[in-house]
């Protein structure tokens, strides 16, 4: 009931992916095979609301033996067109976290980095038993964000979600991975029951059901890396630059976060 699950977050799929999607992209074969090597281990994916229900029911609710979960961030219209019939193939659940704000219709603010889901197709996935998250309005780094604004990018991404799906969304991801207790804190005031940062690495309970940990898969992720990735291998050094850069990335926005609270 406590083991680690590796949480998978994947961004674009596509063949020829806009300029700033392209390190975080991968092909739709390099998926297909990534989707195999998940059967071929004997993998269960299930959702994020899933992982989190286990979790919280006391073993009422158990996992499968191998669970593992797939993300999607954002919302790429190649979620719909390339991984949803390879998804279906194998009857495999996923999660796909929206930033409401990009997607195309009513709410785009037209600051998407490539082409995004429309609604019909976010309504298809869901419909296909994907479950529907979110990840923002705007894709903010949210620890930099005033309280106000900090609760509408929440609140509003759950209520454009729940007015197009008919239900509120349980799961969220934070842009770019980046939280502090004070986003949190709004994520689960929102009502919000889980959510998902980056960290590269396995998710456990201990974690915590509002920073559980992800392992990035992009470009350049080759089967052998993929397979430890799966498996817990290595991932110190698979992710060395990753972590330093996090590391030092969370100083500049902490400088930042107080430079602006002393300014007002």
């Amino acid at each position: 009931m406590n083991r680690a699950v590796p949480i998978l977050m994947y961004h674009a799929v596509g063949e020829r992916p806009a300029p700033a999607a392209y390190s975080l992209s991968v092909s739709p074969a390099a998926f297909a095979r990534q989707m195999e090597m998940l059967a071929e281990h004997g993998c269960t994916p299930v959702t994020t609301a899933r992982l989190g229900d286990a979790w919280r029911s006391g073993g009422r609710r158990p996992l499968p033996d191998r669970p593992v979960l797939i993300t999607f961030d954002d919302g790429y219209e190649g979620v719909h067109r390339h991984a949803l019939p390879v998804l279906a193939a194998h009857g495999f659940a996923a999660t796909v976290f929206v930033t409401t704000g990009w997607l195309r219709g009513p709410y785009d603010r037209g600051k998407a980095l490539d082409t995004m889901l429309d609604w019909q197709q976010v309504r298809e996935l869901a419909g296909a038993g994907t479950e529907i998250g979110g990840h923002a309005h705007t894709h903010p780094q949210l620890d930099q964000l005033d309280d106000p604004r900090l609760a509408h990018e929440t609140a509003h991404c759950r209520d454009v979600i729940a007015q197009e799906l008919g239900a509120a969304p349980v799961s969220f991801a934070y842009p770019y991975g980046y939280s502090d207790r004070r986003v949190r804190d709004a994520v689960r005031t929102a009502g919000f029951r889980q959510a998902l940062a980056v960290g590269n690495a396995h998710a456990a309970r201990r974690q915590g059901p509002y920073a559980l940990r992800r392992l990035t898969v992009r470009r350049g992720t080759g089967p052998a890396e993929f397979r430890r990735l799966l498996e817990g291998h290595a991932l110190t050094r698979n992710f060395a630059k990753d972590r330093a850069l996090t590391k030092g990335y969370a100083v500049v926005r902490r400088a930042r976060r107080a430079a602006a609270l002393v300014l007002r």
